[in-house]
């Protein structure tokens, strides 16, 4: 399919939102809609509603969540760039950004922000995408590189690297203690498919239960929790 048409300047950037929760949608787009060259197209807050928005708003930027009304965003942002590869991706969600900034880059997208971030820093990086650039605050994007430019078998998480996107989802919930009803209502799936994914992941973790499956997340999580407090607190640290 063609890309979305080139911008005049007197005209404003056209954005789709694609988000399954109204309340965020309606205010991202109010914010988005304050600004002389921003405009909200359209919206969707599942797969197929956005897929069918951009053949008919024809947007400059979609701005899209990775966790959607009965699909992923990664699945989202993979058709995108299948069918409209010109059309710049900017992910604005609630998932950890040290675990799924750097997936999102690879499967597409142009950057990440996340929605505790104040308003104007998701116009900030809504514009650096526009512009042709790839957004990430400075501490991921450090982070980023740091796992690139690693010697082989240092860079990375070998459990996050393991498992796929929607695995390390359910793998992360029950790390933090969420029964399958509550990870499938998160998720916007049913309870057997989280079961499935826990079956999957417990195959390619050679996991032999529940129970070890249960006790290895928690662990995980807390590790990561303890990595996350020591990085912050670095980063809040005066220079000495």
């Amino acid at each position: 399919m063609s890309p979305p048409p080139a911008l005049p300047k007197s005209k404003a950037f056209r954005i789709l939102l694609v988000d399954d929760h109204p309340v965020v949608r309606d205010g991202l787009a109010e914010a988005i809609n304050r600004e002389g060259d921003l405009t909200v197209c359209a919206m969707a807050e599942d797969h197929d509603e956005a897929l069918r928005a951009v053949e008919s708003a024809r947007p400059h930027l979609a701005v899209i969540d990775l966790m959607l009304k009965d699909s992923s965003g990664f699945e989202l942002i993979k058709d995108l760039r299948g069918r409209w590869p010109e059309l710049p991706i900017l992910v604005v969600s609630m998932l950890d950004e040290k675990l799924y900034a750097e997936r999102v880059l690879r499967a597409g997208a142009r950057g990440y922000i996340t929605k505790q971030q104040a308003t104007r820093d998701i116009l900030v990086a809504v514009r650096r995408v526009l512009e042709g650039g790839i957004y990430l605050n400075e501490k991921t994007a450090l982070g980023v590189v740091a796992r690139l430019t690693a010697k082989p078998g240092l860079a990375g998480d070998p459990i996050a690297g393991a498992l796929s996107e929607r695995e390390l989802q359910v793998f992360e919930m029950t790390g933090q203690g969420l029964a399958a009803r509550e990870i499938a209502a998160q998720l916007h799936i049913d309870v057997k498919t989280v079961e499935t994914y826990r079956l999957r992941i417990k195959e390619k973790l050679s996991l032999e239960s529940a129970s070890e499956l249960l006790q290895l997340a928690i662990r995980w999580s807390r590790g990561r929790d303890s990595i996350n407090t020591v990085t912050k607190a670095a980063g809040d640290s005066p220079p000495g």
